[in-house]
């Protein structure tokens, strides 16, 4: 084997690799992923483990990974979560703030995301965030609107970027609130804040909508057919003290850490690679013992149920990121990779190395690592 220069160890985290049990059949006959077969079909003997959260937790179930991953699991947080099935949000917003610029040496912080919320036949429903695009000058607008009201309830409000703010409420430490993902499509009565603070929010979350409702911003949107900004989603609630057992001793390079994530990028040592934005090659030839990569391309259709461009992004991912690790690891520049797949409630974790690929007498599938936990492989 060559001497590696390079990285060693490699962790992928794939948020919603896992299709749904219903539509596996169908999307299995579509998808053309010979590389990524060949990868979870050879991975090491035994070395494949699921694990199955509750439906109803207030984080999904690549969230709760990450948060245990970089030491900042969600059973850490007041309110003390199990951490399979959280009854809170990871407590992220500190090291966001700090992944933002912004200081946050004391206090408890939430984060704040501008949301779309729709009424379905007889209840509400949160809109995937993503879908609410917002410039700069658009988000400055309504945050400035939005201040005063909070400036009323002794609440700080900090402005991240166009898609995310801060606010400091001390005094909610134990309010238990649901990431912006894992309530997404649902009623939101099941996943809005509960505890104490819960209707303290509510009250400034009313006052804020009536405030939004008329705006220039919105009646510009409404112009263009764009979805109205006319609700705050409210989550991650964290101190500094959080903050402080963020650890990753694991990993010394973490690589396309997107939107709230960068927060795990303070988790590193000083002197880490984390990159918002790396090619395979270029990861392949960092310098390091064990690196982190989060490709979360299948998240956003997943959650709208755009199975057609989930399969797109799955393609893409297997020209741009598998094909070429498989032939690292088939090169020895590699010595292991291990692949964590996720959707709303299951986790499924494998790990390959160069002597498992030498199984040449397995045939590359993806059947027995895509079939629910209950279910027989898919033939």
């Amino acid at each position: 084997m060559p001497y590696n220069s390079g990285m060693k160890y490699l962790d992928i985290l794939l948020p919603f690799g896992l299709p749904p049990a219903e539509l596996t059949r169908d999307i299995l006959r579509e998808l053309k992923l010979p590389a990524l077969s060949t990868l979870v079909a050879r991975a090491n003997g035994g070395s494949q483990r699921r694990t199955v959260l509750d439906e109803f937790s207030r984080a999904l179930p690549h969230e709760t990974w990450l948060s245990q991953h970089f030491g900042l699991s969600v059973s850490s947080a007041p309110n003390a979560n199990k951490p399979d099935n959280p009854t809170s949000s990871p407590p992220i917003a500190v090291a966001a703030m700090h992944a933002f610029g912004l200081s946050a040496a004391d206090g408890h912080w939430f984060m704040l995301q501008p949301a779309h919320i729709h009424i379905a036949r007889d209840h509400l429903v949160l809109t995937d965030i993503r879908q609410v695009t917002l410039t700069e000058e658009a988000a400055r607008a309504l945050f400035d609107e939005a201040k005063p009201l909070f400036d009323g309830e002794n609440r700080t409000l900090c402005y991240g970027d166009a898609k995310t703010w801060f606010m400091r409420a001390d005094d909610w430490q134990h309010l238990n609130t649901s990431t912006p993902d894992a309530a997404c499509g649902h009623n939101v009565d099941i996943w809005m804040p509960q505890g104490e603070g819960a209707r303290a929010w509510r009250k400034l979350q009313n006052e804020v909508q009536m405030q939004w409702f008329e705006n220039g911003v919105n009646e510009q949107r409404a112009a263009s057919r764009q979805q109205a900004v006319n609700a705050l989603w409210l989550w991650g609630g964290a101190s500094a003290e959080a903050t402080n057992a963020l650890q990753a001793p694991r990993y010394s390079h973490a690589f396309n850490l997107h939107g709230w994530a960068r927060g795990f990028g303070q988790a590193l040592p000083a002197d880490a690679n984390v990159s918002a934005n790396v090619n395979a090659e270029k990861l392949i030839g960092t310098s390091g013992e064990h690196g982190f990569l989060l490709l979360d391309h299948l998240i956003a259709p997943a959650l709208t149920g755009e199975w057609s461009e989930w399969i797109q992004a799955f393609q893409a991912m297997e020209r741009d990121w598998f094909a070429p690790l498989l032939q690292a690891l088939q090169q020895g520049k590699l010595k292991q990779l291990a692949l964590t797949f996720t959707d709303n409630t299951r986790i499924t974790e494998l790990t390959t190395t160069p002597l498992s690929l030498k199984k040449f007498w397995v045939k590359p599938s993806l059947n027995a690592t895509f079939a629910a936990p209950a279910e027989e492989p898919i033939q």
